[in-house]
């Protein structure tokens, strides 16, 4: 078996889109990096491709949303990138009289949206109410998200920026069900809010971990304004861009390389091993910056990764025929499927789902958004797939934990179950909508935890590769990497991924700050 080696100024094991951000930003500084993958392409979990055999369309297979990606990462890097905003927020189904009906978000039009909270709820106080909580979450969204990408602040430095007692008590202090509960009374309300505390987390509105609240947090504040835009071209367009750039700042990016071990002296020099087609190589460094979980970085360092993380998901791409018809008379479905589309998302039945999934159940109706990429961005079709009018859909499930997947079979019951509930909202059943690939199959497909582990190195599956923190330090930081938010126990070698303190997301933010802490270090 061959075996070579080489040395340079940064390895990075991962090529994620935070691994492709931190290459770009190492290499512009004119560092030698080189940057190691174990798929055949890099990207990680902001991919596209297509999914179903003869059918030319281009899914965003995993990660499918923009939020959290700043503006300066985009411009200082010279990205060719274009996001979308999507001018409906989200429309919710609900029965309310024996009478099918909805609620509209629509993000242009604050007086059509009241008249929607009007008709749902008979009042104007659920609008007022949401009004006043959105307002109070995009004035904290203005000043934290500006820190994500400076020196990690102290809890204190964090607080007093926010300036804000109430809001700093109700999303960092609080459990997140009581600010819902005392400032809204509809439950349907409630339990759109508490969406964003779930998403690929598995916890409750009354958590005493503050779980739910980190969650919240980062899906509120991204760009100051909390909007979720689609990336035209999909997600692979994203992380394109960014091997573009890593590429032209002359990064060297490996794809096919295993990294089985890191190894490090603590201070000085740290060795990465890598598998490759040809044998084995080892990769010599001042910095290793890891762009993969803890856990696993633990286990490429001989430690011991503790308990492992676990993802609380179902992702399922469709491919459709044409979008279904919706029970509610008034809703078109091609505003109702661009925003987010919620799908047994009361606050009561986001409680049921969470009893049921942590007695070891799948949930008797399963809590998800939906939402179609196509509408914002026909761009992922191809022509023919245009012209018959066939549209994408992207379903996230929650409380949906890796646990529950034990049985391999659990994942045709869960889509069932999820499918079922969406059924519900609809005119016609979804499986009449979809489309069939080449050999006939509907096409449809669903990733569990454990695909997402074996799939994409995921440990557990979890998206966010272990619980969300919030974006302070609870003492002074000592150390580039420490005041970064990027540290291990070893100096040398650093997180650049989303299990870094302020990771999460495809927002390049780990990616970011892990870079700077190496060239605060080498400018030493």
């Amino acid at each position: 078996m061959a075996n070579s080696s080489s040395r340079h100024d940064a390895v990075i094991v991962g090529g994620g889109h935070n691994g492709l951000v931190a290459a770009a930003y190492l290499a512009r500084a004119g560092y030698r990096v080189l940057l190691l993958e174990r798929l055949p392409r890099v990207g990680g979990a902001a991919v596209s491709a297509p999914a179903f055999t003869g059918v030319d369309a281009r899914l965003s297979r995993y990660a499918y949303l923009v939020s959290l990606l700043p503006r300066t990462v985009v411009r200082e890097l010279g990205l060719r990138l274009e996001l979308r905003r999507r001018r409906i927020a989200s429309y919710t189904p609900a029965v309310r009289a024996g009478k099918p009906t909805g609620l509209l978000v629509d993000a242009a039009d604050a007086g059509r949206t009241r008249a929607s909270f009007r008709a749902l709820t008979g009042a104007d106080r659920e609008w007022e109410a949401w009004r006043r909580f959105y307002a109070m979450t995009g004035s904290l969204a203005e000043r934290v998200f500006p820190t994500l990408t400076e020196p990690l602040p102290t809890r204190a430095e964090l607080r007093r920026r926010v300036g804000d007692d109430a809001a700093w008590a109700a999303l960092f202090e609080r459990p997140l069900g009581e600010t819902i509960e005392e400032t809204f009374a509809d439950d349907l309300v409630r339990g759109v809010v508490l969406t964003d505390a779930l998403i690929g987390t598995f916890t409750h509105a009354h958590d005493p971990s503050l779980r739910q609240n980190r969650c919240f947090l980062y899906h509120v504040i991204g760009n100051g304004t909390g909007d979720w835009d689609v990336p035209v071209g999909g997600m692979g367009a994203v992380t394109d861009a960014l091997a573009d750039a890593a590429r032209a700042a002359g990064a060297e990016l490996r794809t096919g390389c295993e990294v089985t071990a890191v190894a490090t002296d603590g201070a000085g020099e740290a060795e990465v091993t890598y598998r490759h087609r040809d044998g084995e190589a080892t990769a010599a460094a001042r910095r290793v910056l890891v762009n993969a979980a803890p856990a696993t970085l633990a286990r490429l360092l001989g430690e011991d990764p503790g308990p492992a993380p676990e993802g609380a998901q179902l992702k399922v791409n469709m491919v459709l025929r044409r979008l279904p018809r919706l029970r509610d008379p008034a809703a078109d479905p091609r505003e109702a499927f661009a925003g987010t589309f919620h799908i047994a998302e009361g606050y009561r039945q986001l409680e049921t789902a969470y009893t049921e999934a942590a007695a070891g159940r799948i949930p008797s109706a399963p809590p998800s958004e939906i939402y179609c990429h196509s509408l914002t961005d026909p761009s992922i079709l191809g022509p023919e797939a245009v012209r018959q009018g066939r549209q994408t859909l992207t379903l996230f499930g929650l409380h949906m934990p890796a646990r529950l997947f034990a049985d391999p079979a659990a994942r045709e019951r869960a889509l069932a179950a999820s499918l079922a509930r969406l059924d519900e909202a609809l005119a016609e059943p979804i499986a009449g909508c979809l489309a069939t690939d080449a050999d006939g199959r509907p096409c449809v497909e669903a990733k569990t935890p454990p695909d997402l582990e074996r799939e994409l190195g995921l440990p557990g599956g979890h998206i966010f590769h272990r619980d969300l923190a919030f974006p302070y330090a609870t003492h002074q930081p000592e150390g580039a990497a420490a005041r970064w938010g990027v540290a291990t126990a070893h100096p040398n070698v650093l997180l650049c991924g989303a299990g870094a303190v302020r990771g999460g997301g495809v927002s390049g933010i780990p990616g970011h700050n892990a870079a700077r802490a190496v060239l605060e270090d080498f400018a030493r």
